[in-house]
């Protein structure tokens, strides 16, 4: 491995950073991406520098990797939260019972004491609300876990 990396010289930190972007095009989010500029930045200098220079050793070829990535991924975030990138266009997708408010269903089971059962789709809920037979048309309001609050619909 240290024989292709000495081989490739300074293409080797661009080889390595460009499997770094490919790795962030098949992993969520946003991770790999600072990885893969900072070692693309890293193998340039290195391009322009050369080698054989005493001043730009492996080492402190990491550490400029290091700082550059950690600068990159400070820098790359604020970016996105500013222009709202970090956003997601379905904010509840895991928030199974934040999903169900405003739909209507119908009790399956009387709420009795506060507490009985309705349908939604496929599914079978706990549903709290007020004392109702079954039967009745129900809207989802809220939820609390995965008991869904319920008040009578019209």
């Amino acid at each position: 491995m240290m024989s292709v990396i000495e081989f490739l010289g300074p293409w080797s930190w661009v080889i390595f950073g460009l499997v770094l972007l490919g790795l962030e095009i098949m992993a969520p989010g946003t991770f790999f991406l600072w990885f893969g500029i900072s070692a693309i930045v890293v193998g340039a200098v290195t391009l322009v520098v050369g080698t054989d220079n005493a001043v730009w050793v492996w080492q402190l070829q990491w550490i400029v990797f290091l700082v550059l990535t950690l600068g990159t991924a400070i820098v790359g975030r604020r970016i996105m939260v500013n222009k709202g990138w970090d956003g997601s266009d379905n904010p509840n997708l895991n928030e199974r019972g934040q999903q169900m408010v405003g739909r209507t269903a119908i009790l399956s089971d009387a709420i009795s004491e506060g507490r009985g059962r309705a349908k939604i789709g496929d599914t079978v809920w706990q549903v709290s609300g007020p004392d109702l037979a079954q039967g009745s048309r129900v809207r989802v309001t809220g939820h609390d876990g995965g008991v869904l609050m319920v008040e009578a619909a019209e």
